[in-house]
């Protein structure tokens, strides 16, 4: 039987023909031993330390690619035909969600925790399709180069392995704009978003704090693994724009410790299994303290979050380099009975004890709505 094509994008990198895929719960040292490898992590992937999302595993994998080199643009978003607009629905609903967000209130005023990450799956059918290429799925290549149009995003990023292909399948799209973490020889920096609005004048107090404390809470982690007095915030609280809304973005930077990097032309073995143990889930979407944080998480939504919030990204061993994204803004798509399948996208807010349950829902609305439009059949860019 003849291999489906296989191929990756992230961030202006492109990868064709994917050879091999490893389980990242396993075997995280393949990372470090040779070749670039496009990674998705769910975000119950048991990978850090405080990664026990209620008994929810989920998985952690990494496809290593022939083919690696400059992404060129993409005329290729005419081709997506989505669900219909009215076709999606929500793991929860308007006051399911704020009694979410009141709850996390409840546990804030009783110490418990000082910031949670609430967030929901929209989903909707999307049957399997045949594509130009011959992969019995829907397009991805069309869904992401109707984001890149519609949402352009610093961190964009698609993953299709298809299932025809002989290898473990993904099938995720990303508008992602937060980088989960980067590396570049010895530095490891993260850049957590929280703060949301529509424009400059609508963010508050609230959002201050919120980014504040998730900021923190990312020096403590990458501390875990960095060189004593190294890690640092580079930026903080800094504006930045996109389609549609404006974030909070703070920057932390550090330098490897010996012991996690290796010494001399290679690698430490096990550099990805202690950078991730030390860093994911990422603090941003998950909460501080992000192990009471993960608990809540785990009570309060009703399903798994799956690649959404997880991350999303490559890892060029023979390079010293990487740059995983915080899977937000995110489909992804799985078949779910022969020819059946569904498509799914995440959205949330982090909650604070400043936190107006109303407001929250409507950040989720907020944050869903240009994209969801996108990925449906009547959306315009």
């Amino acid at each position: 039987m003849t291999r489906a094509p296989s191929w990756a994008t992230f961030a202006g990198r492109r990868a064709r023909h994917a050879v091999e895929c490893v389980d990242l719960l396993r075997e995280p040292e393949r990372l470090a031993a040779g070749g670039t490898w496009f990674v998705v992590a769910d975000f119950e992937a048991p990978l850090g330390v405080d990664g026990d999302v209620g008994g929810r595993p989920g998985r952690a994998r990494a496809w290593r690619f022939a083919e690696v080199g400059p992404a060129a643009p993409d005329d290729d978003a005419g081709r997506w035909r989505g669900p219909a607009p009215t076709a999606w629905r929500s793991s929860m609903d308007r006051e399911t969600y704020q009694r979410a967000v009141s709850r996390v209130r409840d546990q804030v005023r009783a110490g418990e925790v000082y910031q949670v990450n609430v967030c929901r799956v929209l989903s909707a059918p999307l049957p399997a399709t045949t594509t130009p290429a011959g992969a019995v799925e829907p397009d991805a290549a069309a869904l992401a180069a109707r984001l890149a149009v519609g949402n352009p995003a610093p961190y964009a990023a698609a993953v299709h392995v298809p299932a025809s292909s002989g290898l473990d399948p993904v099938w995720v799209v990303s508008a992602s704009p937060e980088v989960y973490l980067s590396l570049d020889g010895d530095a490891l920096a993260s850049g957590p978003i929280k703060g949301t609005a529509r424009t400059v004048d609508g963010l508050t107090g609230k959002d201050r704090a919120e980014n504040v404390m998730i900021t923190d809470l990312v020096r403590n982690d990458l501390q875990r693994v960095c060189r004593p007095g190294s890690v640092a915030v580079t930026d903080l609280l800094a504006v930045e724009e996109h389609p549609g809304l404006v974030h909070l973005v703070s920057r932390v930077r550090g330098i490897l410790a010996g012991s996690v990097s290796g010494s001399g032309t290679g690698r430490a073995p096990d550099l990805w299994r202690r950078v991730l143990a030390a860093t994911f889930p990422p603090g941003s979407v998950s909460g501080a303290p992000k192990s009471a944080a993960l608990r809540l998480v785990a009570e309060l939504e009703p399903v798994p979050r799956g690649p959404y919030c997880g991350a999303v990204g490559w890892v060029d061993a023979d390079a010293g380099r990487a740059e995983l994204a915080v899977g937000i803004r995110t489909f992804w798509w799985s078949e779910e009975s022969p020819g059946a399948g569904v498509l799914r996208f995440g959205t949330g807010a982090g909650i604070t004890w400043g936190s107006d349950p109303a407001a929250e829902w409507a950040e989720t609305e907020l944050k869903a709505a240009r994209l969801v439009g996108l990925a449906s059949h009547e959306g315009r860019p």
